[in-house]
Formats: structure tokens, sequence, C-alpha cells
């Protein structure tokens, strides 16, 4: 209300200038228009933190930081190991005596140093274990804007800063996560549709021998899946502007897949479709390559999201604590309860008659996760859900800071932003929530290492 009119301002509204406000009527073809739009919009803030040449670029991080938060030894140490081994990175000064700062790679190059020449107690290198393939996670909610993408961003980041090697594979054809990688994707055939189709193509010639052997006649392979077949995962691999992290993109052609993969279920009913994505993975070689996988899902519970959470070791739900994302998040749990307890049943029917063993799909880890966490409206809230949920929903929450949205306008996360934008103090704070999730994070990869390695 208006000191003028004290009546809100849903009354007295004019019918004759309602109509004008109306504007001329569209047609489905005007959305061709709105969508061109947002596409140019997209190309604009997409572009942000880019190049002339379109590409990203990681800034460099200072003594400062790479003491405190990726290599634990104190600066003065630091600084005494690189004045007396030359060889080693030396960082570069961006005025005349000032900081050294250092590119990734060479923290990296750094790091593997002091594990080598430092002391043996400390952790200069994060703990991975020799002959395990990686951990793959899968984040994961039929619920949008619980932010999935900016999750798996931040948790590859940490991890990436951490040490480990990282996949991203990007299963939503929205590509909110190809987008904060800097990430081209032309069009389906560098996704992971690829490797889905290789995996029934295989599965469909194994079944023409069989059918050739009984006489019967083959089922041809089309076009797409003698394409397929000659593509593997570093086919589609691209690199990004964090030196330990690789992606898989996407884009909204990957979206084919939800019709293309019933059509090829039906015309080969005993075709696993859900081991699709884990058996490509582990065919090219790629869970050697990698120390962890991170999986971004669609928001909607369908055969890219199921491929996903049956290839996952450890499955992360993202959840904002309100009465509605906390109602629908239990409903995913319903649905994922009647949709792999359907596939269970129906493969254990086949496998008792035949004297086999049954299937049953089982995840080292599953927790839900707060995000966009604002204490003094949700404190109670999320309190509350604590005390339903128990250890599945994980104590750490995702404040909501000036630090996250910043790196939300320029298209980044909030490691990729310079701390001297900031107070230091607000720097430290903004990274501690992400930090600690990031902590909870890899206790949970460690853990799935170690039980492996127990056997």
């Amino acid at each position: 209300m208006n000191k003028n009119n004290p009546n809100p301002p849903y009354f007295g509204i004019a019918p004759d200038r309602a109509e004008v406000e109306l504007g001329d009527p569209l047609g489905s073809a005007d959305f061709a228009e709105l969508a061109q739009r947002f596409a140019n919009g997209r190309t604009v803030l997409a572009a942000r933190g880019m190049d002339t040449e379109g590409k990203k670029h990681l800034r460099l991080f200072s003594t400062w930081e790479i003491t405190r938060y990726m290599i634990p030894v104190a600066q003065a140490h630091f600084r005494r190991v690189l004045k007396a081994n030359p060889d080693l990175p030396q960082g570069s000064a961006q005025v005349e005596k000032g900081s050294k700062w250092f590119t990734l790679e060479e923290v990296l190059t750094l790091r593997q140093y002091f594990a080598q020449e430092g002391a043996k107690h400390k952790d200069y290198v994060p703990y991975r274990p020799k002959g395990l393939p990686a951990r793959i996670a899968a984040i994961a909610n039929f619920k949008g804007g619980v932010s999935k993408s900016v999750t798996t961003a931040h948790l590859a980041m940490s991890a990436a800063l951490d040490g480990y090697r990282i996949l991203v594979i990007d299963l939503d054809s929205q590509g909110s996560i190809s987008s904060i990688f800097g990430t081209k994707v032309a069009d389906e055939w560098q996704t992971i549709f690829p490797l889905l189709a290789r995996h029934y193509a295989k599965h469909l010639m194994a079944e023409n021998q069989a059918r050739l052997s009984r006489g019967e006649a083959p089922q041809p392979l089309d076009d797409t899946l003698d394409e397929a077949r000659k593509l593997t995962a570093s086919n589609l691999i691209q690199s990004t502007h964090w030196h330990n992290i690789d992606i898989i993109g996407a884009q909204l052609n990957l979206y084919w897949a939800e019709f293309q993969i019933p059509v090829w279920r039906m015309g080969a009913r005993s075709w696993k479709l859900w081991d699709a994505l884990t058996d490509s993975l582990a065919q090219d070689g790629v869970l050697d390559d990698y120390d962890i996988v991170l999986l971004d899902t669609p928001p909607a519970l369908g055969y890219l999201t199921i491929n996903g959470l049956t290839a996952a070791d450890i499955l992360l739900v993202p959840t904002g604590a309100s009465f509605l994302e906390f109602d629908s998040t239990g409903r995913f749990f319903d649905m994922l309860h009647a949709t792999f307890q359907s596939i269970e049943e129906g493969e254990n029917i086949v496998a008792r008659a035949l004297g086999r063993e049954g299937l049953r799909f089982e995840w080292d880890a599953v927790r839900t996760l707060i995000t966009r966490y604002d204490n003094s409206q949700q404190a109670e809230f999320a309190a509350l859900m604590q005390g339903l949920l128990g250890s599945v929903l994980a104590s750490e929450r995702q404040e909501f800071t000036a630090l996250i949205g910043q790196a939300s306008e320029q298209v980044a996360g909030i490691y990729e932003a310079d701390y001297r934008d900031f107070n230091r103090e607000t720097y430290i704070r903004g990274r501690e929530t992400f930090d600690a999730t990031y902590a909870m994070f890899k206790r949970l990869v460690v853990g799935s290492w170690r039980r492996a390695e127990k056997g």
C-alpha cells in the first residue's frame, strides 16, 4: 500500500486498463522468440569470467591460501622450502617484491614434493588406496531449485583443491554444471548418450548371436548404434579450466535419451539398462583414471537419473529447510523405493527360476543435505528435520552468504572467487559452510574406500 491509496493493490483494478496491459495474444510460434531471448542472455551471462576466445581461466592462489587450505605447513616453512629448492615452482609476484601467487598445477606439484619429503604423519596428499576404482557420487532430487548443480560443482572444486582427480558427468539436459565449468557441448554425441547407446548395441549384438544359433533372424543395428560403437569415454571427456577436473557435458538434446532408452528396452527386454553407465565407465578405464566421479542428475526420476543412481557408491540429496521441500524430498525417496524394488523383483523372478543370485541395489552411504540455509529463519525447522531423519541428514548446512551470491552472479564457484574482493573474514566465513560440506563428503568417500579395502 502507498500512503496516497490505503487500499491493497488488488482493489480497484480497471478492466479497460487491464486489457491494455494484457498485450497481444501469443501463439506457440512466439515461444521461439522468447527462447532466443533467453539463449542470447545465457550466452552473455555464461561469458562472464571468460577471455576473448570464450575460455575460462582459474585464478591464482596465494601463499596464505595454500598454507591455510591446501598444504598443511606454516607459511615461513613453505617459503624456506621454496628458497632451498629453486627447481620447484616459485610462483609469481603481481607487484615487485609482493606476495607469491601460484597456479593450481603448481600447487599440486608442491603438494607432491611435500608428500615425498615432508613429515610422514601429515596429509599432504588425500587418502586414495591403490588398486580400487574411483568412488562415484550422485547428487539427486527430483525437486528443482535445491542447488544440485551448485553442490556438485563445489564438491568437485573442493576435492580438486584437496588433490583428487575429478570427473564430473552432467546428466541434466539443462546443462547447468556444464555452464559453471564453461563447457561447450555441440549435440548429444558429446554427452553421455553414446555410452548408453554403445552398451545397448553390445547387448543387442550378443542377443543376435543367440538368435543366429537358434536359426532366427537378427535384429538390425541402426546408424545411431553403429556410430556409438566407435566411441569411448575418452571421446567425450573435456578438460576444464581446473587442472584436475574434467567433464562430460550436457545440452538439451540429451533429453532425447529419455525417449530412446524405453524404445531400446522394448526391443530387448533382457537389456539391463540400469547398468549401462556403470559398465561403460568401467570398460573405458574411467574408474582407474580418476579418484572421484560426480554425477549431476536431472530434477526427475527418469532413465538418466536411474543410471546415475545405480552407478553411484554414494547418494547425496540436497533439500531446503522448508515444509514443501521436506515433503517433496520424502516423496523422492518413496519413488526411489518403488522404482528400485520393482526392478529387483522383476529381475529376481528370472534369477530364482534359473538358480542365479538375485539382484540387490546398494549404496555405501545416503545423505540428505540442507542447502540455501538461513540460520535466522530456518534453525527451528532444520532442527526438526534433524530429529526426524537422524544421521541420514548431514549436520552440516550450506548457508547462503555474500560470497555465494557473488559467485552465482559470475556463473562460478565460490572457490573461484578472489578473497581480495572481500573482507578476509567474510571470505573465511563464506568458505566455512562449503568446506564443512566437503569434509562430510570426504569422510563418506574415505569410509567407502576403507570398507572396500577390508573386503
